[in-house]
């Protein structure tokens, strides 16, 4: 069964964890008992309505007392259809860095817009970080229509509004639908308030949209996560290399080059789950022998000979910082891709991206919590990696503090900086 991940976004109060809590909740996807706890936690909330759907994602106390999503929330669910994993990201400008990590692995964006208000910076904002992210698939979905006697008219300049501001975006495709996450409406069923509305619910349209295959990557890259040398009597000869293939497939026979090193040897034996396979795809953890006795060690990287893969000290990238502290000029870093590990210090700041209008601006060497910058990272080792917009799994990295070992930036590489 397919896999879509997605997640949602949009101003404080524009229903997001409402919307996510009534699709799940009228999709019959959660259990008795969790209704029955929500429906006491609700009483004490005060709201109007039997059941506070916005508890499903609003996991956390201290979101719940504010009554608003503070931090990156993930649901899972499914239909007879297909299986979904849900990203609740926060609105608040200052938590931009938490919808990033969300929004890194998914495959669509649902943008919530509140139909009183129209196109706001929030909205612009989010949409702009799913232009960098390379989001396949943005639906806006105009929320609160009931609040608006459901303005056939008022939909339809919310949707001229954001397709004007979209032109200078990178999104490949873009889809509208108005709803009620408080009512109902178009969320799992066709709305009898908007039958001017011809379109799918959103869940038709989760269970329907296609979904683009080539975010992680179509040729084959795998990264050794561990080497394994049991060294017993029975397996005294024994060396395998465990992990995930990160993208596309590999098989018995593949003639394959290891990077850092470039050598290159042959798969002599795949093994799964304690079985040996003929072939091995994306997604499936793995121990890969091969032919040669060669020098291979954690963070190394499987490609096909005649399957091109980068392998610099230099990376160009744009990245968000993640940290409450500034950047400092010739930090100790650590460059954090997959398994793959290596010292790295920002070389060069080449510029920042204004993420409420898209504009790019010359850079004053400093960066500060929820900047988007472009930079220049030196590393002590190669990294072995593709474009972000070629494959994510290798196109993305973090940077951790060497000193603390906190977590101060996310990345994606790309082709080309400022």
């Amino acid at each position: 069964m397919e896999l879509l991940r997605f997640f949602t976004a949009g101003n404080v109060d524009d229903g997001k964890s409402t919307l996510i809590g009534r699709l799940l909740y009228d999709s019959n996807s959660i259990s008795t008992d969790i209704i029955e706890t929500l429906t006491k936690q609700s009483k004490v909330t005060g709201i109007d309505t039997e059941i506070d759907l916005a508890l499903l994602t609003d996991g956390l106390r201290a979101e719940r007392e504010q009554g608003i999503t503070i931090d990156v929330a993930y649901k899972y669910f499914s239909t007879d259809k297909r299986k979904f994993i849900i990203a609740d990201t926060p609105g608040h400008a200052q938590y931009t860095r938490n919808m990033f990590t969300g929004a890194s692995n998914a495959e669509l964006a649902i943008i919530l817009v509140d139909a009183r208000n129209g196109i706001t910076d929030q909205t612009k904002r989010h949409s702009i970080i799913a232009s960098i992210l390379g989001i396949p698939h943005v639906l806006v979905c105009v929320n609160k229509m009931d609040l608006v006697n459901y303005n056939e008219a008022l939909y339809e300049q919310i949707q001229a509004d954001f397709s004007i501001f979209a032109k200078q975006l990178n999104l490949k495709k873009i889809s509208f639908i108005p709803a009620s996450a408080l009512a109902g409406d178009n969320v799992v069923s066709s709305s009898e308030n908007m039958i001017w509305y011809k379109g799918p619910s959103l869940l038709e349209f989760l269970e329907e949209v296609e979904i683009e295959r080539n975010v992680a990557g179509t040729e084959a890259r795998f990264q050794v996560q561990y080497v394994v040398r049991p060294q017993t009597d029975d397996l005294h000869d024994y060396r395998g290399y465990a992990g995930n293939i990160l993208s596309g497939s590999l098989k018995i026979g593949d003639k394959i080059k290891v990077f850092p090193t470039d050598a290159i040897t042959t798969i002599t034996r795949i093994e799964s789950n304690l079985v040996d396979v003929k072939e091995a795809f994306e997604g499936q953890p793995v121990i890969i022998h091969i032919q040669d006795d060669l020098d291979v060690s954690r963070g190394a990287t499987f490609v096909r000979i005649h399957e091109e893969i980068i392998s610099e000290r230099e990376v160009k990238a744009t990245i968000c910082w993640m940290d409450n502290k500034a950047f400092v000029n010739g930090q100790k870093l650590l460059l954090q891709q997959n398994s793959f590990r290596t010292k790295a210090v920002i070389k060069d700041v080449q510029g920042k991206l204004n993420i409420h209008t898209n504009e790019h601006l010359e850079s004053d060497g400093t960066i500060n919590l929820n900047d988007f910058c472009k930079v220049l990272i030196k590393t002590a080792d190669s990294v072995s990696y593709d474009a972000f917009q070629k494959n994510r799994k290798t196109g993305s990295f973090i940077l951790i503090n060497e000193n603390t070992n906190n977590t101060v930036a996310a990345g994606i590489i790309e082709n080309d900086v400022i």
